[in-house]
């Protein structure tokens, strides 16, 4: 029983520190460009392909209740501490499934990473901005890079379950 329960802990600690990764790295690329530009300005790194930008998102993904009267800030600061809450419950459960475990902790630091943000000045920044022509992609952060890479293993890690199962 104690052997587990080591085991089990030493497991998180490897998942907590990936997602703890993920939040320092997303923090510190969001300091250096709130140091590096004004709202709005850009910085073309691939001419019409990416530029490096700042700018601030209220809402969620794609800009959704960006608009809002300002409930959303909380709404979306409650919506993480949950999330948190029910991805170390995963992570405890199943910590021993790398891919799944993986994913999750990506998804884990994204979410705090962006929760900081909403705490600290009320909304995310973004500064990552891929477009073609008049066509860009909304702009992102690393947090959500590892929200969307996460999100993308734990679809991989079902089909292959799946696949093994067959």
């Amino acid at each position: 029983m104690a052997v587990n329960r080591a085991a089990r802990a030493t497991g998180m600690a490897r998942w907590l520190a990936l997602a703890l990764a993920v939040i320092v790295i997303d923090q510190i690329t969001k300091q250096a460009v709130l140091l590096a530009f004004s709202p709005g300005q850009r910085m073309v790194v691939i001419p019409g392909f990416f530029d490096l930008t700042l700018l601030f998102n209220r809402g969620a993904a794609f800009s959704l209740l960006a608009d809002a009267a300002g409930w959303q800030r909380w709404f979306f600061i409650a919506v993480g501490l949950v999330a948190t809450i029910f991805i170390g419950w995963l992570l405890a459960r199943h910590g021993s499934q790398r891919l799944f475990s993986f994913a999750l902790s990506l998804i884990l630091g994204g979410a705090i990473g962006n929760v900081i943000d909403r705490v600290l000045r009320g909304e995310v920044v973004d500064f990552l901005l891929f477009y073609q022509g008049s066509w860009h992609f909304p702009a992102f952060n690393a947090a959500d890079s590892a929200i969307s890479l996460g999100a993308a293993l734990l679809i991989l890690d079902e089909l292959l379950r799946v696949r093994r199962g067959r």
